[in-house]
């Protein structure tokens, strides 16, 4: 398994405008993985798979860590987990601090975890969902622009919890704003 990050090839790209998705899968989701990255290298964004399944068995907490790391290392806008139902991938990616995992089964929960929750990483299932299904939440994922506004609000205290606060203590600013 390639466990250097830093040597993603996502970080040679010279169009710093088209955004940047690492791709984790484990063993059961790999054919799937390299579907999707061919889905959005024709959609105009730069994709890449980290972390190989060597011996043809690899682990979604590891791929999940990786895809987390190019995130968090600034080689990689967004990502994308696949594994066989996309809840241990949701799961395990959750954990790594900064990354907001959605599983996702269909365009409307995909356009809603960015449209609402600001998702940074799309979970999928790959023997749950159908190929042109996948293409489809890809694009529509990919696609949708978070609309902050009260969903803001939400999101900073999902970023509290993550940092050990209590999210009661999270102010909105913009009530705090007109209120001045």
């Amino acid at each position: 398994m390639t466990d250097s990050p830093s040597s993603s090839a996502l970080d040679s790209v010279s169009d710093s405008s088209v955004l940047r998705v690492a791709i984790g899968a484990d063993h059961r989701g790999m054919h799937t993985a390299e579907l999707v990255r061919d889905t959005l290298i024709g959609l105009g964004y730069q994709a890449n798979i980290v972390g190989t399944c060597e011996k043809g068995k690899c682990d979604y907490p590891e791929q999940a860590y990786l895809v987390g790391q190019e995130i968090n290392a600034g080689h990689a806008d967004r990502g994308v987990l696949i594994c066989g139902t996309g809840i241990g991938m949701s799961i395990a990616a959750n954990k790594v601090k900064g990354l907001r995992a959605a599983l996702v089964h269909d365009e409307l929960t995909a356009q809603l975890s960015r449209s609402h929750n600001d998702a940074n990483v799309l979970c999928l299932s790959a023997d749950l969902l159908g190929e042109r299904l996948i293409d489809k939440i890809v694009e529509v994922w990919m696609g949708t622009e978070f609309e902050g506004g009260r969903h803001e609000r939400r999101v900073h205290k999902i970023t509290a919890i993550e940092n050990g606060l209590d999210p009661r203590t999270v102010v909105d600013a913009q009530a705090d704003a007109q209120n001045a």
